[in-house]
């Protein structure tokens, strides 16, 4: 195997620390004592963190994230596994077309999405509800549960199940003794992208968000809007924290069923 030369590699590491360094500058200001930002601190301190939790509004907003994510990921597995088995079944261009029509929530304009969206959960009458965040964010996560667990499910072998089906399974036993095993690390894969698309979703959550329900996102930007605290580097310390987290837990399932 050829190695890439050096300065392709140099470059590459360039271009990695421009895009981490601006995302985890934030985590040391967290930390910070002063109640300006200022990298780095002078002085280091829990003093904001004691801060995001003493607020109630900070701890509803991280509750209500937790809650509307947790959900969505849940609803877009659970629609994209059934999705990316129904369109392995069909022809190559079925296929196409079916993956082109999931895509489109993930290919159209956010704000266009929050827009048409806001109108009918107006009417409905979800605006300002956790129902609403739902529905809303579990259709901006469906792509990607998509398009993890069909990777998933391309890569297995049909001749498994038409075995297991010739020796007298039902289909709910060859999905939950086969296909899910084999198909797994593209559902946890699926599930990690649809909870951070949903976590760190702001656009849709500010049209659908309301006095009493609002996301982690939301509280952040009504914060900066009237003046940028280290509170701020809190929420969005625990932001990168959990998606780090979901990350590693989709690499560990995936190391595992190597």
């Amino acid at each position: 195997m050829t190695q890439a030369p050096i300065w392709s590699k140099g470059f590459a590491a360039i271009v990695g620390l421009a895009l981490v360094v601006p995302i985890l500058a934030v985590v040391p200001v967290a930390f910070s004592e002063r109640s300006f930002v200022r990298l780095p601190p002078e002085s280091y301190s829990l003093r904001w963190w004691n801060a995001f939790l003493a607020d109630a509004s900070w701890r509803n907003a991280l509750i209500t994230s937790l809650q509307v994510a947790t959900l969505s990921s849940i609803l877009a597995v659970a629609t994209g596994t059934a999705a990316a088995l129904g369109i392995q079944k069909l022809g190559p261009s079925g296929r196409k077309i079916a993956t082109g029509l999931f895509l489109g929530p993930a290919v159209a304009p956010v704000i266009v999405l929050a827009v048409g969206l806001y109108a009918l959960a107006r009417a409905s009458g979800l605006v300002g509800s956790v129902t609403g965040l739902v529905i809303a964010h579990t259709m901006l996560a469906l792509p990607y549960a998509v398009l993890n667990i069909g990777v998933s499910v391309a890569a297995v072998d049909p001749r498994l199940a038409m075995a297991a089906a010739g020796l007298g399974a039902g289909n709910w036993r060859i999905f939950r003794t086969i296909t899910l095993p084999l198909i797994l690390p593209g559902v946890v894969g699926g599930a990690v992208f649809a909870f951070v698309t949903s976590f760190d979703e702001v656009v849709l959550a500010i049209f659908l968000s309301g006095p009493r329900v609002k996301t982690l996102p939301v509280r952040i930007w009504e914060e900066i809007r009237v003046e940028y605290t280290p509170v701020v580097a809190v929420a969005a310390t625990i932001m990168i924290a959990l998606a780090l987290l979901g990350a590693a837990a989709s690499r560990l399932v995936s190391r595992r069923d190597q």
